[in-house]
């Protein structure tokens, strides 16, 4: 879906992943270096988790309650 270069060399992977079973999930892949994490999330989870950055981002970086 989605590639991202993220600060200090890091990579963001976004990929829509469908299972046999039908399930579909966000695969997010982050690569620090050699190193990669991989979250798969249902469209729930990514949904708050969307809002959340949304929130951070549109009000500076900065924590709502800080």
């Amino acid at each position: 879906m989605a590639v991202i270069e993220a600060p200090y060399r890091r990579e963001i992977w976004l990929d829509d992943v469908q299972f046999d079973s039908g399930m579909r999930l966000l695969r997010i892949t982050i690569k620090e270096g050699r190193r990669f994490t991989q979250l798969d999330l249902d469209s729930d989870t990514a949904e708050r988790w969307a809002q959340i950055m949304r929130d951070w981002a549109g009000n500076g970086g900065k924590s709502p309650a800080g």
